[in-house]
């Protein structure tokens, strides 16, 4: 897994830096562009919606990682000047055609990213909401932010028949991941800068051995293409922070093997199946994932799923 895949599927950048990045979704609302201009729209469909007045343009999205079930969504939306339209909310409509009619009418929030004076992303925001796909197959999805002028951002999102990296319900995998001991140089196990030493201090394995609960995040702050690598591992050091001596472990794993893009992902990225990056578990005492944080994320999302396995 290369890191332009890695990044790619992040996709947290500006329209301009995305275009090599887009993938099939961004591909096919380009084609349903050019569809709707020239075609009638059936009433109360989610191309009727999208036909309404405003600029038309494509979702840029934050996750790309879904299996059958309630999936967490993250994604920008930028007009065709390239600025990012960052409002508190956003009206998503989902459906399983650009002509069938929306199954399901939800609302994304603008959640930030990072910690206030920390690593700055591409992007400083980016809109998350929880969507309901029960099946395999494509989803069409529209997003309309609230207030403002106008504006559209239509995409799509294949749910395979299992996310290729463990889901919600599912037992995390006992990694035996690398932690700083005495005689380890820091910048063999993290290249985060300073060295996160409190996320390296025990490993998967220890913590669901000893029956404790647990965040890990996978990340390299050093070579994440995006840039929302470090943010994140930020994000996970303010809210360990608030938890710390209350019975959660903390750690981060980075990516590559010996650090080294040039050598390909390490064995525990693989053995967790993770095909993008950043990537963060929350897990319950008895070793069972609770709540996945694909891409960026706030750190009131963390410290929310945190409390949901503290309880």
């Amino acid at each position: 897994m290369a890191l332009a895949a890695l990044g790619c599927a992040v996709a947290l950048v500006v329209a301009v830096t995305v275009a090599g990045c887009r993938g099939s979704a961004k591909s096919d609302a380009g084609a349903a562009a050019t569809t709707i201009s020239t075609t009638s729209a059936p009433p109360g469909t989610l191309e009727a919606l999208w036909r309404r007045p405003g600029e038309d343009v494509a979702i840029i999205p934050g996750t790309s990682d879904y299996g059958p079930g309630r999936n967490r969504v993250s994604f920008l939306v930028v007009d065709k000047q390239s600025q990012l339209i960052e409002r508190p909310t956003a009206h998503v409509w989902v459906a399983r055609g650009l002509r069938q009619k929306p199954y399901a009418e939800t609302t994304a929030v603008l959640e930030p990213i990072g910690v206030p004076g920390g690593a700055k992303a591409d992007a400083q925001n980016i809109y998350v909401t929880t969507l309901d796909m029960p099946k395999p197959g494509k989803y069409w999805l529209l997003a309309e932010p609230v207030g403002g002028k106008q504006i559209q951002a239509l995409g799509n999102t294949v749910v395979g028949k299992h996310s290729a990296a463990p889901e919600v319900g599912e037992r995390a995998i006992p990694s035996h991941n690398p932690t700083l001991r005495p005689g380890v140089d820091p910048k063999t196990v993290t290249t985060a800068e300073p060295p996160d030493r409190n996320l390296l201090r025990t490993t998967v394995a220890a913590a669901m051995a000893a029956g404790r609960p647990f965040v890990v995040t996978f990340a390299t702050p050093l070579y994440c293409q995006t840039r929302t690598c470090g943010p994140v591992v930020q994000v996970v050091q303010s809210v360990a922070r608030k938890w710390q001596g209350k019975g959660i472990d903390f750690m981060h794993i980075e990516i590559y093997k010996d650090n080294d893009p040039a050598k390909g992902t390490n064995r525990w990225v693989n053995e967790w199946k993770l095909h993008s990056e950043p990537f963060t578990f929350v897990v319950d005492r008895k070793g069972v994932i609770r709540t996945r944080l694909e891409g960026a994320f706030s750190a009131a999302e963390l410290d929310a799923a945190v409390r949901k396995i503290a309880a």
